[in-house]
């Protein structure tokens, strides 16, 4: 079967910067729009950021914009994403996820019915 598989996470100070890392098994990733989620303790799983299957189309929310940089390696089958200027209220446990049938702008308000998702990576950001 297809699955998605999380690592970069970790313990970084206020501030500091982290790349996660999504890679796609059992059929190559330019079959997939590709998003990346999250969610805090204590709160929903929210949307983070979404890329095209070629990786010319990007979107993120608002609160992550100009910080976090969503982006893709076919040949790798690899999506990634760089957090940088940490915020304490980043930390969460980040998510991948992937669909065959739909476009990126429309991963955010798919989040639950996505078709795969990975098991998650956890990034907390300290004081």
């Amino acid at each position: 079967q297809v699955r998605l598989v999380e690592s970069g996470g970790g313990l970084v100070q206020l501030g500091g910067s982290l790349r996660l890392s999504c890679v796609v098994s059992g059929r190559t990733s330019s079959t997939y729009a590709m998003g990346w989620f999250r969610q805090a303790p204590g709160k929903e799983r929210e949307f983070v950021a979404s890329i095209s299957r070629g990786g010319s189309s990007k979107y993120y929310i608002d609160s992550v914009a100009g910080r976090f940089t969503i982006s893709r390696d076919n040949a790798k089958n690899t999506v990634y994403l760089q957090l940088n200027s940490l915020r304490l209220e980043d930390t969460a446990v980040y998510s991948c996820a992937a669909d065959s049938r739909i476009t990126s702008d429309q991963i955010e308000r798919a989040i639950g019915h996505l078709e795969l998702w990975g098991q998650g990576t956890l990034v907390t950001v300290s004081s």
